[in-house]
């Protein structure tokens, strides 16, 4: 096990890159905490694989320096770091059996045969493998080759660190949620680091203590689910995260309210100071379960359609030509285009150039 560091790490495919539109990665400064478990959420091209390679050594960054338990391991070839990988596509011998596909890391370290068996005994009951540890590999499905891949990284007693880059991607639908109990299950009972990289919000949430937010190659934020949900840093996370994401309003601040499209105003509980928003673009946000549609609520809007989700039901509407998303009420059915909105005034964020600002002290 690790503590893996960035310090100020970058990376760039350019030879010569010229700004930070020619890098993969910006400039950062991270943690992942020794057997802790962690998700890089983001989408497609932010730079999550990028900075998965870095970690197991498959790529050298350009500038910065990665540290495991405090060493300098930057100039590190993989097989030095004692990183082990699970990829999208499950990496197993399918001439080999299960027993042997999870024996095999051991066996190339010299373990002793009684050792390896006691410890394969181990990793299969944990995956649920026990059974099919006779059988050959290539008489499998994607899921427990999936499982095999896992495996040979949790089999090995002094691994630094398990990555898993997309590893549910050909996993049929119906078998991801057991998967992804079982991993969570699996680092409870395994305290490794394990660093588990995803553009699937689902997934990041279910399996991560604390979830790394990318986007353009830059860590917007870190942090536990629920902080993501609750308290976006970044409109990009108020965004990506949730399902609607969060509505996001022009505004302007003027004597602690916020004056929306419209003329319309909503007092700001926590107003900021007024120096902070000078020559910023600023935007209030709030996500649309604590948006509610209400005989009494505080904006008109025109009610473009309902969508009845199975749990819950939303509403699409807009507020002076702006789009936003609201939740009904069980019961509710407006009977009208005509409706008005309230927000809950315990979950407004303010926003300014994409980053949430402080109230002022």
């Amino acid at each position: 096990m690790a503590r893996i560091a960035f310090q100020q790490l970058a990376h760039s495919y350019h030879p010569a890159p010229r700004g930070p539109i020619d890098y993969a990665l910006r400039p950062m400064d991270m943690a992942f905490d020794d057997a802790g478990a962690y998700a890089l959420l983001g989408p497609s091209g932010c730079g999550k694989t990028t900075l998965l390679s870095i970690i197991s050594g498959l790529l050298r960054p350009s500038d910065g320096t990665v540290l495991f338990d405090g060493a300098d391991v930057t100039p590190w070839a993989p097989e030095r770091r004692n990183v082990a990988q699970v990829f999208q596509f499950p990496v197993v011998y399918d001439t080999m059996t299960v027993r042997e596909n999870l024996a095999f890391p051991l066996r190339n370290r010299g373990v002793p045969a009684r050792e390896a068996s006691a410890r394969v005994d181990y990793v299969a009951s944990l995956l649920g493998l026990t059974a099919a540890l006779g059988r050959r590999a290539r008489n499998l499905g994607a899921d427990d080759k999936q499982k095999i891949s896992l495996g040979r990284g949790l089999v090995r007693s002094d691994v630094a660190a398990i990555l898993f880059d997309e590893p549910l991607t050909v996993i049929d639908p119906h078998l991801k949620w057991e998967l992804r109990s079982r991993l969570k299950e699996l680092h409870r009972q395994v305290p490794v680091t394990m660093i588990y990289v995803t553009h699937d919000q689902t997934e990041a949430l279910t399996f991560a203590d604390r979830v790394v937010v990318m986007a353009g190659g830059e860590v917007v934020q870190v942090g536990t689910p629920e902080a993501l949900f609750e308290r976006p840093a970044h409109t990009f996370v108020g965004h990506f995260i949730g399902s609607p994401g969060m509505n996001l309003l022009p505004c302007e601040v003027v004597s602690g309210e916020a004056v929306l499209p419209g003329g319309h105003r909503i007092l700001l509980p926590h107003p900021p100071a007024r120096e902070t928003l000078a020559g910023r673009r600023i935007e209030l946000g709030i996500r649309p379960e604590f948006t509610r549609i209400a005989r009494d609520g505080d904006l008109p809007v025109l009610l473009r359609r309902v969508e009845d989700l199975g749990r819950r039901r939303i509403a699409r509407v807009e507020l002076a030509g702006l789009a936003l998303t609201a939740t009904l009420p069980d019961g509710a059915a407006p009977s009208s285009d005509a409706a008005r909105i309230t927000f809950d005034p315990a979950h407004l964020h303010l926003y300014a150039d994409g980053r949430l600002v402080e109230a002022a002290p």
